[in-house]
């Protein structure tokens, strides 16, 4: 029986009242399970062979590219400058038979990405942002697709044209910018340890010696560790191949909360931000210690496609926009800020020079 099983098995002695069915392993479950959406608003699962890509055509290879170097990646998070011109991307998303905006998405994260139990219909933070986007070059909210991806193929589904943006928490650093285009920063995150409540792990330090730690595969926190483990036991004995049982290591962040709550894993390293609506959800397990370095979230658009990730640098500038009135600071009041509090304004865009 996998985790997940068990976590099905879990799930079905937990009652709900009405105001918690958000919080708890009640709202991973309303989450993960519902599926159905409307016409026009579609969550639709990213296939795990042959995934259907927006004009109709097979999925391609992925294609490996080397990792950037010190020297040649300084601020990662610089992107092209913004501009409101239709380019060759744009022209061929409303081309389209469907006229519709493919976005990559989570649909488990609660407040970033997560399917409403009631309306069946994902929101959050993310979602948010997404729709913005939609808007700005579709005309409307609803001419957009959402799919929902795991961690390990954001990059993949970019670059098969499974989607042609991924939202979704998606953090920017130097060994992403040769495999994808990002847009300009839209959150400010780092990473952090995720424990139970009275755990002798005090941080992302000598307490994980010995300890089993749980990260997504691909994941930035996965990065951290193969620098400094402090000892942590976190590679399952046959990571990234056809034996991977998939016990410390995951497709989906949110597997590494299920493990967590059996008991399979002592700790989770992942993005605060992703870690902060994880314990919101549950008040036996917390942030503790410090984040690492600063880190930022970005969308993210196929290598190559820079006419796309301008105008979403445009969508970005409008987003930001306003002060205590954004649509960012809206977005954030209304999703984040009870388990993020003190942000004041998002972080401020960086754009290449020429």
């Amino acid at each position: 029986m996998t985790a997940r099983d068990r976590l099905s098995r879990f799930r079905g002695t937990r009652g709900a009242r009405p105001f918690d069915r958000l919080r708890g392993w009640g709202g991973v479950s309303a989450m993960a399970g519902a599926c159905v959406l409307t016409a026009s608003l579609t969550l639709l699962p990213l296939s795990h062979s042959v995934a259907e890509r927006p004009d109709g055509g097979a999925e391609r290879t992925a294609t490996a590219v080397p990792a950037a170097t010190a020297e040649e990646c300084q601020e990662p998070e610089r992107s092209v400058p913004a501009s409101n011109e239709d380019g060759p991307s744009i022209q061929e998303i409303k081309a389209r038979e469907n006229r519709k905006l493919v976005i990559g998405v989570d649909q488990n994260s609660y407040r970033w990405g997560y399917l409403n139990p009631d309306t069946k219909e994902p929101q959050g933070f993310d979602i948010d942002l997404a729709r913005a986007i939609a808007k700005d070059i579709l005309g409307s909210e609803k001419d957009v697709i959402f799919r929902a991806i795991p961690t390990n193929q954001r990059v993949a589904a970019l670059d098969n044209g499974t989607v042609d943006l991924v939202v979704r928490t998606m953090t920017i650093n130097c060994d992403r910018i040769k495999q994808v285009a990002f847009s300009t920063a839209y959150f400010e995150t780092g990473q952090q340890v995720l424990a139970p409540k009275g755990s002798s792990i005090t941080g992302f330090n000598r307490t994980l010696a010995g300890k089993r730690v749980c990260t997504a595969n691909g994941s930035t926190a996965y990065k951290a560790l193969e620098q400094e483990s402090y000892g942590a036991i976190f590679k399952d004995e046959h990571d990234n191949t056809a034996g991977d049982k998939d016990q410390l290591t995951v497709p989906n962040q949110l597997d590494c909360l299920v493990r967590l709550q059996l008991g399979e894993v002592d700790a989770v390293v992942t993005d605060n931000a992703l870690a902060a609506g994880q314990a919101a959800q549950d008040p036996a397990v917390e942030l503790v210690g410090e984040p690492l370095q600063p880190e930022y979230y970005g969308v993210a658009a196929k290598l190559g496609n820079d006419d796309l990730v301008a105008r979403v640098n445009k969508v970005l500038d409008g987003y930001r926009a306003g002060g205590a009135n954004s649509r960012w600071m809206l977005s954030y009041d209304k999703w984040l800020k009870a388990a993020l509090p003190g942000i004041s304004a998002p972080p401020a865009a960086k754009y290449k020079d020429g």
